[in-house]
């Protein structure tokens, strides 16, 4: 089994208009805890080991921050980092020591088009959250858009050595463990953030926490399916500042012997857009939520 320097995607950094309203969607309707909160900034974890996955920062518009990669404990960050510059990007901040939850060190990265990749070593686990089917356990994978798609796959290949998985006809999804995916890179006139996946337990869960954002007055932007590459079962809602979370569970593992996708292993019938064939359209105002989230 190829030995990745990436664990996986930790956490993703978004920025809000209203942090305290931001925090109470998260919380009380998306599912999620809150680890610390210090000045104009709110850490929130899920029900698993991370010590947060999501943190709010107050800002004058929506965007990301920085979406965070955990390496493995005996990656080397200085040469990791040194890798991203080598492939178009500008460091923004060398090895330092972390003050948030669950701690450790990191490097940022900015690539050629102003997405900022953190990767960040050593961050302490804590202890799960009593057991609730309905809560998110971990993010799973990110995806953003891409003016160029083979760019950036290459980006994630060659210098944090994740692994092409499959290819279909407007999305590369690579991987740096045993999920299908932790990256999904969108074909796009912008780059911008698309979405973010928290893992659920089941699909069960997956249909009654959508539920509870119906309850909750949030449309389905997209749900019920199952996605053809990675095989996971998705729902997408656009939270309240145009940020596109998705729900989703039983994502494919795969290990080397996976053979790579292409577009035509990945094609429907005329108007269904999932394996089940159930899911209807994608709302309008979420595809243009995809779109819509800049990187800062």
């Amino acid at each position: 089994m190829k030995r990745f320097p990436i664990e996986g995607i930790r956490s993703v950094n978004f920025i809000v208009p209203d942090l305290a309203a931001a925090t109470d969607f998260y919380t009380a309707v998306w599912g999620l805890e809150i680890a610390e909160g210090r000045g104009d900034t709110v850490w929130l974890r899920d029900m698993g080991s991370d010590a947060q996955i999501l943190a709010l920062h107050i800002g004058d518009a929506p965007a990301i921050r920085w979406m965070t990669f955990r390496a493995v404990p005996d990656s080397d960050l200085a040469a990791l980092a040194d890798a991203l510059v080598a492939h178009g990007g500008t460091l923004v901040a060398a090895l330092h020591d972390l003050d948030e939850p669950g701690g450790g060190r990191a490097v940022v990265v900015r690539d050629g088009q102003g997405r900022a990749l953190r990767l960040v070593q050593d961050d302490t686990r804590v202890s799960p959250l009593p057991h609730d089917p309905d809560r998110p356990e971990r993010l799973t994978h990110i995806n953003f858009n891409s003016d160029d798609v083979a760019r950036d796959v290459r980006l994630f290949t060659d210098a944090l050595c994740f692994t092409l998985t499959d290819r279909s006809k407007m999305m590369a999804f690579v991987r740096t463990n045993d999920d299908h995916h932790a990256v999904v890179i969108a074909e796009a006139p912008v780059n911008t953030f698309n979405h973010v996946a928290f893992q659920l337990p089941d699909w069960e869960s997956v249909m009654r926490a959508s539920g509870r954002m119906v309850d909750h007055a949030f449309p389905i932007g997209w749900v019920p399916g199952r996605h053809g590459p990675g095989n996971n079962v998705f729902a997408y809602f656009v939270d309240p500042f145009g940020f596109v979370v998705q729900y989703t569970t039983d994502v494919l593992q795969v290990d080397d012997d996976y053979r790579v996708g292409s577009p035509e292993n990945w094609s429907w019938p005329t108007g269904r857009t999932d394996q089940w064939g159930i899911a209807p359209p994608k709302s309008s105002s979420c595809k243009a939520a995809q779109l819509a989230i800049p990187f800062v």
